[in-house]
């Protein structure tokens, strides 16, 4: 096997989705199915099962993905050591984030990061932030920034940037019931919720609404913060968001806070990585940079 099959089946492991991982593999949907077939008949094995519509690992495949992951972070390593010792650093570093967070972090960390190291190619991915520490996790990318989880996965090193309350906003035209208390459990199940598909602000607000029995009246849930900003201004319901993405909208004077705030734990912002990947030259150059831009 090459490395370029290691990298599809981590990416397909990972997104279990054939269209997803052939797009960010810059490759067609055929060619990554060829490739992961090539890889099963080299190891003599099923490592996906799929139908029209699911891909899920095999036992075999959860087997080989532990592998997979090491291989090829090793590989990656040791190609940008040796590349090191020849003088300038040069290659490629991933790094996953909301739309949010590359322009109000990113910013101030690459733009020293690119003064010193030209050579360096930097892979940008921006997406939902909670797939943030998944991505890392599963081998994707090499840096991620990512509200901390209650338990982060022990093989990860974090750095926290900043911290952000969570807000929940309502627009400033729409016409929908208010609650007097948060004891007014019949107007709050009234109330449309626009809801994040996952992550650690659904997860809060979903144990917010648990523990004043309350049955949210869910009338979307949405990929992304900045989704929820969208709707909520456009009159749909309310929504929960990190201050620091209202802060940023260009649609946060169109909404505002709802009159009563539930009691949350504030997002703890960060950039997270693989303890083991800080052994890349590359990787640890740009950690340090973070770290010592963080506050």
């Amino acid at each position: 096997m090459d490395t370029s099959q290691l990298k599809h089946f981590i990416t397909l492991a990972s997104t279990r989705h054939f269209g997803k991982a052939a797009e960010q593999c810059f490759i067609s949907p055929s060619t990554l199915s060829r490739s992961i077939k090539q890889l099963e008949e080299e190891l003599k094995v099923q490592l996906f099962e799929r139908d029209n519509r699911t891909v899920e690992l095999t036992a075999q495949g959860k087997q080989f993905q532990q592998y997979a992951n090491d291989a090829y972070q090793q590989l990656e390593t040791i190609k940008e050591a040796l590349i090191a010792e020849n003088g300038e650093l040069q290659g490629a570093i991933s790094i996953y984030c909301s739309i949010t967070a590359s322009y109000s972090f990113l910013f101030n960390f690459l733009t020293e990061f690119r003064q010193r190291h030209p050579l360096i190619e930097i892979k940008l991915h921006t997406g939902d932030p909670a797939d943030a520490i998944q991505r890392v996790t599963g081998g994707q990318e090499d840096l991620a920034i990512a509200a901390k989880p209650e338990r982060l996965p022990v093989e990860l090193e974090f750095k926290r940037i900043t911290h952000s309350p969570l807000i929940l906003i309502i627009s400033k035209t729409a016409n929908l019931p208010i609650p007097h208390t948060v004891q007014d459990v019949d107007t709050w199940q009234k109330l449309p919720v626009i809801l994040s598909e996952k992550g650690i602000a659904r997860e809060q607000l979903d144990a917010w609404f648990r523990s004043h029995k309350i049955q949210p009246n869910i009338y979307a849930q949405v990929s992304g913060n900045e989704a929820i900003v969208s709707m909520v201004s456009l009159g749909f319901g309310i929504g929960l968001v990190p201050e620091i993405v209202l802060n940023n909208s260009p649609l946060r004077d169109q909404v505002e806070h709802f009159p009563i705030q539930p009691q949350i734990k504030p997002y703890q912002v960060g950039v997270c990585c693989l303890k083991k990947r800080l052994k890349s030259p590359i990787v640890a150059a740009l950690w340090e940079q973070i770290a010592n831009k963080a506050e």
